[in-house]
């Protein structure tokens, strides 16, 4: 799964010429440029110093033609977002385990999602964000209703994504809709007890 964490515009990546590096170096250069690259004084983190995750990588090697050119050959360097955790996965709840996870809970989000709904896969960061924002407070699950269509029934979920909080084993509340993450935690904070 992939999300967007976060969008920065950004001029054309730093070019480096292979004539200015022995080959190794031009390598390793490419591929470790936010770390060690220093010749020259450029520093990869120094162009992106806010973010995290994201590296500047080669481009694949083309396959070189039957003519040899003299010509200096540049590298560019891509980004590419090395951030893969960042997203946390939130635990599924089945028929099987409705009863001791959701039931048996003292609070539990249950988010109610198919595989084939887009903004279900817009709203699952989010999920994971509030799961470890209120870890030890709040239990998140999803429920994929195509799975347990059963649960989903018994609870009259007719529109997806729909974001319900159970407290101690009752319904308390239900969102509908890949609604902003302030209106979910609006709506978790309401059954604290503080």
């Amino acid at each position: 799964m992939a999300a967007v964490l976060e969008v920065l515009p950004a001029s054309r990546s730093p070019v480096f010429r292979r004539s200015s590096l022995p080959s190794a170096a031009a390598a390793a250069a490419v591929a470790l440029a936010p770390t060690s690259f220093s010749a020259g004084g450029w520093r990869g983190a120094d162009i992106f110093p806010e973010i995290r995750g994201l590296r500047i990588g080669a481009r694949s090697p083309r396959i070189a033609s039957a003519s040899i050119s003299r010509r200096p050959r540049a590298v560019r360097g891509g980004i590419v977002c090395e951030a893969k955790n960042a997203v946390i996965e939130v635990p599924d709840v089945t028929q099987s385990t409705w009863q001791s996870l959701v039931m048996e809970g003292n609070l539990v989000l249950v988010e109610f999602w198919a595989p084939w709904c887009g903004p279900c896969r817009m709203i699952h960061p989010t999920i994971g964000e509030l799961s470890k924002e209120f870890e030890g407070k709040l239990k998140c699950f999803k429920l994929n209703t195509d799975e347990s269509p059963d649960i989903a029934t018994q609870y009259g979920i007719r529109s997806i994504p729909t974001i319900m909080i159970f407290k101690n084993g009752e319904k308390k509340d239900a969102v509908i809709g890949a609604v902003p993450k302030a209106t979910l935690t609006a709506s978790i904070e309401k059954f604290f007890e503080w």
